[in-house]
């Protein structure tokens, strides 16, 4: 092996590119650091051990994530900056469904000795984007050599005095309800499978999801009696919370609207477009139980009831297939 890795001469890949090994871990630090700005509750930065957060509430939430070339994004599909907005995106929602406040990522990069650095530099473009949105600021991580490229990152949060919402406390009679919008990053992986690049509201989801992150604290507010990311498809996501809660859930297909080019998208593929909506991942919208009498605000809706039993149904029957992803199958 070569001093820089493998890499080649200089440094350099074999697309013509400058490789991580030609600059080095520290160089790419550097590099990435450079592009990073950092909210008010980051206290110091990268460059030391460990970076410092303020802590306001004296609590903080975590939530750990990891996206794996060829497993959770492809090279192909998405550009760096769009990997670094979804892996954002599957950490930051998870804080809001704890009904807190993200205000920091750490990030870990396990990466190829010849990957371009300029990949590595738009995945932090986009990661710092995405956590811009709500406040939060990417204050620190690790990087390593690996043959496979792995994105993990961890979210800190601030719940403001608040008590988490938790996925167990959904009582019968409770409202079910969603924030934001699911099925569209779903079809717009089954878009990109079958060759396509179009619709491009579908693709784009896939690629970027747009989370209601504010709806989390929101819902705190308006005591949700539980809440929970919808990252691997709605059925399977409610399933956790009508195990740790000990009731039933049933969602209803009438509270979802099939957006035209979802439609005119199943109808070509031959697909059942509430295939997507009830069990497709990786738009992140929030679902939360309420109290019967709480009014739900603009950007929920309701979609269902909790009652008494177990498991979840859709219009009061079994759900006829898969619910949701499996990491492992």
């Amino acid at each position: 092996m070569s001093e820089h890795g493998g890499a080649g001469q200089h440094g350099r890949n074999a697309r013509g590119g400058v490789g991580v090994s030609g600059i080095g871990e520290f160089g790419l630090i550097g590099k990435i650091t450079a592009r990073l700005s950092y909210g008010p509750t980051t206290l110091l930065g990268p460059g030391d051990d460990a970076a410092v957060v303020a802590a306001p509430d004296g609590r903080v939430a975590a939530s750990t994530d990891v996206l794996v070339d060829g497993r959770h994004f492809r090279r192909d599909w998405s550009s760096a900056r769009d990997v670094g907005h979804r892996a954002a995106a599957a950490n930051l929602a998870d804080i809001a469904a704890m009904g807190a406040t993200p205000t920091a990522l750490l990030v870990a990069l396990c990466m190829p000795a010849d990957l371009d650095t300029s990949w590595a530099e738009e995945l932090a473009d986009g990661l710092a984007a995405e956590a811009a949105t709500v406040g939060a600021s990417v204050v620190g991580g690790d990087m390593s050599a690996s043959p496979t490229l792995t994105v993990a990152v961890t979210a800190l949060g601030d719940l403001a005095g608040r008590p988490p919402v938790l996925r167990s406390g959904a009582r019968p009679g409770d409202v079910l309800a969603l924030a934001g919008r699911t099925g569209y990053a779903a079809a717009g992986l089954t878009v990109l499978t079958r060759g396509f690049r179009t619709p491009r509201l579908l693709v784009e989801a896939y690629r970027r999801p747009q989370v209601p992150y504010p709806a989390g604290p929101q819902a705190a507010q308006l005591g949700a009696t539980s809440m929970i990311d919808v990252s691997d498809g709605l059925l399977a996501d409610l399933g956790h919370v009508s195990a740790a809660s000990g009731v039933a859930i049933d969602v209803r297909r009438d509270g979802f609207e099939v957006p035209r080019q979802m439609a005119d998208a199943a109808q070509a593929l031959g697909v059942d477009p509430y295939t997507w909506i009830l069990a497709g991942g990786d738009d992140h919208a929030l679902a939360a139980t309420f109290p019967p009498a709480v009014a739900l605000p603009s950007g929920w809706r309701r979609i269902g009831l909790v009652t008494d039993g177990a498991g979840v149904t859709v219009d009061g029957v079994a759900y006829d297939g898969p619910a949701g992803w499996d990491h492992f199958r």
